[in-house]
């Protein structure tokens, strides 16, 4: 099992930033690809950004690239979401996700879930 506990959401005028962290517990961290998902009211969960068990490897939605980094931090067992230049387009709640294999997009391919966080961006 692994726990996925999501920090750092909040309230932010557009063109600010925010990070968001996810800590992770219940097992080998490493062996996890991890990525942030995103759900507006209404809307379907939609990824946001992945990033590869070792770090290598970094995959962001066309919506996100430019403006939102992910990074990890394998040592600490947490994977950040760094969001700059926000938008009232990304007012959200954020979900961290893990999946003991390969970085996949599709939210149903993530086998656990943080409880998510939320991030609201004013005009």
């Amino acid at each position: 099992q692994v726990q996925l506990v999501e920090s750092g959401g909040g309230l932010v005028q557009a063109g600010g930033s925010l990070r968001l962290s996810c800590a992770a517990s219940g097992r080998t961290f490493s062996s996890d690809a991890m990525a942030w998902f995103r759900q507006a009211p209404g809307k379907e969960r939609d990824f946001v950004a992945g990033i590869s068990r070792t770090g290598i490897s970094t995959y962001y939605a066309e919506s996100v690239k430019g403006r939102f980094t992910i990074s990890r931090d394998n040592a600490k067992n947490t994977v950040y979401l760094q969001m700059n230049s926000l938008k009232p387009e990304d007012t959200a709640v954020y979900y961290c996700a893990a999946r003991g294999s390969v970085l996949r997009r599709a939210a149903a391919e993530y086998d656990y879930w943080g409880q998510g966080t939320e991030v609201t961006v004013s005009s």
